[in-house]
């Protein structure tokens, strides 16, 4: 008997929460159209709503699951997620417990440092003031902790530099990362489900891939076939799967990674919603191994649904998510 959800007599009610309060509103409202428009190809009844903490009348729509499609603030962060999980509702994506770790670089990283997994050397730094140690000088990343799309994200290549960019970080953000800028290839993949996409390499055309690069130029290339040989791309991929459990995510994200030139693939960040605008990768990755975009949406809803399935079966009081060997097998790329 397959473990695919069976799907139901009627079409699923589909609620779509886009736009929210933070800096990527709209990339998520532009998602969030894509989603609907997939959704609503599938037969399904779907409604788009916007959502943010102070209006969350959204959740009183009548539902058989939601589809977040938020980035950044209350909508990646755990805060959704949270009061998803309080009213019982079916919901695409990670919970509240890996969406608050994902969304802060510093608590990912720590993470992933305690599994063993490799990830760029890194301080967090609460003054402008601050001088770097002997093994953290320039060049260095400075990002703000719980920001996406490369928000406030700037390159210091100088100790004046860095000196400068941290007192206007610091005084903006309060707490922000300086990461070692590393020197290779950058690389993100997608995970899906529990299995990972292809390999997809950033080249910028800019000196790096910030907010611009990602959503406005169009001369930012994305190779789906990257220059890089097949155990490199193999071993980043085992990577990703790793990294993505470690912080008990589900059904989707997309890690991003560095090939240092000496040090080796290197995990950055995590997202744990990823984008879904024709720039956003995970669907590029997803096209590439022969899954359309409406065929990944529904994927996501057939997860979601698996879940709800499995809640209404178990007997009260008992809690937890789909095992992940169950959902792993729920598609195959």
């Amino acid at each position: 008997m397959s473990d695919r959800p069976q799907p139901v007599l009627r079409p699923w009610r589909v609620t779509v929460l886009c736009g929210g309060p933070s800096a990527e509103r709209e990339v998520s409202l532009a998602g969030g159209r894509a989603v609907t428009a997939a959704i609503r190809s599938l037969g399904h009844a779907v409604t788009e709503a916007d959502i943010t903490p102070d209006d969350l009348s959204a959740l009183d729509l009548p539902a058989d699951l939601v589809f977040p499609v938020l980035h950044g603030r209350f909508g990646e962060d755990g805060q959704l997620q949270e009061i998803l999980e309080q009213r019982g509702v079916a919901f695409v994506g990670c919970g509240s417990a890996a969406s608050r770790i994902g969304i802060d670089k510093d608590a990912s990283k720590r993470k992933w440092q305690a599994a063993g997994l490799p990830t760029a050397p890194w301080e967090i730094v609460t003054r402008g003031d601050w001088s770097p140690p002997d093994g953290l000088q320039p060049p260095v990343v400075v990002k703000p902790l719980a920001e996406g799309s490369s928000i406030g994200v700037s390159v210091c290549d100088t100790l004046e530099s860095l000196q400068h960019t941290l007192h206007r970080a610091v005084s903006q953000y309060g707490r922000v990362m300086v990461e070692r800028r590393l020197a290779g290839p950058e690389l993100t993949v997608g995970v899906l489900g529990h299995a990972p996409l292809p390999v997809v390499q950033v080249r910028p055309a800019t000196d790096f891939y910030d907010y611009a690069a990602k959503y406005q130029r169009n001369d930012t290339a994305y190779l789906l076939d990257p220059e890089l040989d097949a155990a490199t791309c193999q071993a980043v991929q085992q990577l990703a799967v790793r990294a993505f459990a470690a912080l008990g995510c589900r059904d989707l994200s997309r890690i991003d990674f560095i090939v240092d030139q000496r040090a080796g693939p290197q995990l950055l960040e995590i997202n744990t919603l990823p984008g879904f605008t024709d720039h956003s990768l995970l669907p590029k990755a997803a096209a590439h191994a022969g899954i359309p975009f409406p065929r990944l949406v529904e994927m996501l809803l057939e997860m979601a649904w698996a879940r709800r399935t499995e809640a209404e079966k178990a007997p009260p009081h008992a809690n937890g998510p789909v095992p992940p060997d169950r959902e792993s097998r729920l598609f195959s790329t």
